[in-house]
């Protein structure tokens, strides 16, 4: 049984920013060759189909030699009722079977014979419910899962990408840990319950987010994963959810009955409409990008060979590191991934989608998703990780990688030039960053500050990421400091500043968050890092029990005052349209760099948004970070200038005080931000 990223995050974790596309660029193995000619179906009645005239399949497998649809009364156990034999449309490689009844509450699989061989049941790759463990499909009526006013459901209006504000959260981290007041722990319905608090009346669950101000969660994989066993929940077996089985179909482990199949539907949707409702868009994590196992996976019992790619002896090939990679270039798949991701948005109204290991899918079937997508709900926010873990058959040329994001349109990619600059990278535990006191970074964080858009004060031959500016469009990066992957913020603080003091260590994440509020893009944060929560040490805790992942909410009243900062900086964000701009060219005229000679002054940045940027109502917003662990003086020129960021407070409407300019010294690790209205 596959497990998240084994290998991704301990033995190749080196590999996840350098190895997109370090080989000689290929553009097909000669293995794969053979699929070329495959015919292909994109109608919208695969697998199964329910109307008046009974209930209808229509499997893809070109090569199968024979196929055939086993019905079941029951979802795990039991022989088959009856079997049907399916006919073949050679035309487009399908094959078809049919009953007159409509069979509401019954199970079906799959089984193709190939190479004269039958092999085994499946539920196909297109299962939109399924009994417990996702071993067979479930037919059910969707239409009865909507929750009340499901019709009138829609997600936040989004103009532009610079707007959205992004908080990354498992189901069980956000719930699990007793101080939440929760009563559905580790459960889609767990945010669907309004006031709950902590044993000392701090707000948790959606209260906490809509009090906090995000406008969207990211929500770890919540497809049909591998790795944990529906039947015996109670033993709390904890997975990300990086080993995907059944991609239309929620996880059973986060419903309240994984042995209903409409159950785990319809409180999924009744947790979209919750944070609907209060506001927030969900955004999903989503894996087309390998499958939790090879030769067992569903694609491989229904068209074997065809949806992965393999290398030129006929070895799949890995570019995930998870033993396997898909092959999005090709037809049948690049169309699978889209009308997935259209299903999501339109039956669940998911609002976004954050692709894992992006780079793995050619740039042609992102520009569709993301093209298809907009026709759904103009708002959906597309984006991913711009990398691989490992080689790919496919051209370095053809990747979703992040130096190719303005080939693509309406698709976003994390900034890991600003997350390893101000925290130091993400491999070695014990290096620092801009915001902890590491010299000789300050370029690649100003990179990060405008967004990887050209910029005629950056230098990016000084940067340690990607030498060129590789975003046409503030648009395309999302920016972070840290994330569910590798040391959390809290424990990299703790790793990477030892001997240092707690207060020291809380500046640091107020400075490193700070940058990553004000910088151009889109912010994205980590759950629980507004209170300081940290993961025991653990950097790829997939699988590491609730002891190790829950956010122990107690926190909230014990580092009160760092959740009142981040919460200060997202409604700063959300006032001032300055640090939202929309295009390079506006970042380019309106962000100004002061003049610091980094050699002698390093770990300081000063700069200007100038003009009203932006619309803002402010004409110019100074923004000064000092990283170093001692106190630093800038030189402000004079004005009437607001305080609205200093000394670890912050106040969106500038009420912190007054000052005329001139010298003012910043405390060790801290942002100091000023801004005057004429």
């Amino acid at each position: 049984m596959k497990t998240r990223k084994t290998n991704l995050y301990l033995a190749l974790s080196m590999a996840i920013v350098s190895v997109a596309g370090a080989s000689p660029a290929m553009t097909q193995s000669a293995y794969d060759a053979q699929f070329i000619t495959y015919p292909t179906y994109n109608g919208d009645d695969l697998e199964l189909t329910v109307d008046n005239s009974g209930t209808h399949f229509r499997l893809w497998s070109p090569k199968a030699q024979e196929a055939r649809v086993n019905i079941y009364d029951n979802g795990r156990f039991g022989k088959p009722l009856q079997t049907l034999e399916m006919k073949a449309d050679p035309s487009n490689g399908t094959w078809t079977a049919s009953v007159p009844e409509k069979l509401y509450g019954k199970y079906y699989t799959f089984q193709i014979k190939f190479d004269g061989k039958w092999k085994d049941e499946t539920p196909g790759v297109w299962a939109k419910a399924v009994g417990v463990n996702g071993q067979r499909a479930a037919i059910i009526d969707l239409a009865k899962t909507n929750p009340e006013g499901w019709e009138n459901d829609k997600g936040p209006k989004v103009d532009n990408f610079t707007d959205v504000i992004i908080y990354e959260m498992h189901h069980r981290d956000m719930s699990e840990h007793p101080s939440s007041g929760i009563a559905n722990k580790g459960k889609f319905l767990a945010m669907t319950e309004e006031g709950t608090v902590t044993p000392l009346g701090e707000k948790t669950g959606i209260d906490h987010l809509k009090d906090l101000g995000v406008t969207h969660v990211h929500i770890l994989p919540s497809y049909d994963y591998n790795s944990v066993d529906e039947t015996n929940l109670q033993d709390n077996v904890y997975n990300w959810g990086y080993d995907p089985q059944n991609y239309n179909a929620p996880e059973g482990s986060y419903s309240t009955n994984p042995s209903d199949p409409a159950t785990r539907v319809r409180e999924m949707k009744e947790m979209v409409k919750a944070l609907h409702d209060a506001g927030i868009g969900v955004i999903m994590d989503v894996v087309y990008n390998h499958t939790a196992q090879n030769d067992e996976s569903n694609f491989e019992l229904t068209a074997p060979g065809y949806y992965h790619r393999h290398w030129d002896d006929g070895r799949y090939s890995d570019a995930s590191a998870c033993g396997n990679e898909t092959a999005s270039d090709r037809q049948q798949m690049r169309d699978y991934i889209i009308n997935s991701t259209k299903y999501w948005a339109d039956e669940y109204h998911i609002d976004g989608f954050r692709f894992d290991l992006m780079a793995i899918h050619d740039i042609e079937t992102m520009n569709q998703v993301a093209e298809e997508l907009k026709k759904v709900n103009p708002s959906i926010f597309v984006y991913g990780e711009g990398w691989t873990a490992s080689d790919s058959p496919l051209a370095k040329d053809r990747r979703a990688l992040k130096e190719n994001v303005s080939k693509m349109k309406d698709v976003a990619v994390f900034s890991d030039d600003i997350r390893d600059a101000v925290k130091g990278h993400f491999s070695n535990a014990s290096d620092r960053g801009f915001a902890t006191g590491k010299p000789g970074v300050e370029e690649t964080v100003k990179v990060g500050i405008v967004a990887s858009t050209a910029h005629p004060q950056v230098d990016y031959s000084k940067s340690a990421g990607l030498k060129f500016a590789y975003a046409e469009s503030p648009e395309m990066i999302v920016n972070y400091v840290s994330c569910h992957d590798d040391l959390c913020l809290t424990d990299k603080l703790k790793k990477s500043m030892e001997g240092a003091s707690e207060k020291d260590m809380l500046d640091a994440a107020k400075l490193a968050q700070t940058i990553v509020f004000t910088s151009q893009g889109t912010p994205f944060m980590f759950a629980g890092e507004e209170i300081f929560r940290d993961k025991k040490g653990v950097h790829n805790s997939y699988k590491s029990p609730d002891s190790i992942n829950a956010i122990d909410w107690g926190n909230k009243t014990k580092y009160k005052d760092q959740y009142e900062y981040y919460k200060g900086l997202i409604a700063l964000r959300k006032a001032h349209p300055a640090f939202r701009m929309t295009t390079a060219a506006d970042i380019a005229k309106n962000l100004k760099f002061d003049k610091i000679d980094s050699a002698k002054t390093p770990n300081l940045i000063s700069y200007s948004l100038n003009n009203n940027a932006n619309g803002d109502e402010w004409k110019e917003i100074k923004v000064v970070f000092n990283g170093a662990s001692y106190p630093q003086t800038v030189d402000i020129k004079k004005g009437e200038w607001k305080k609205v960021v200093e000394n670890g407070k912050v106040s969106p409407t500038g009420e912190l005080g007054t000052t005329a300019g001139g010298k003012i010294e910043l405390p060790p690790y801290s942002a100091l931000i000023l801004a005057r209205e004429k």
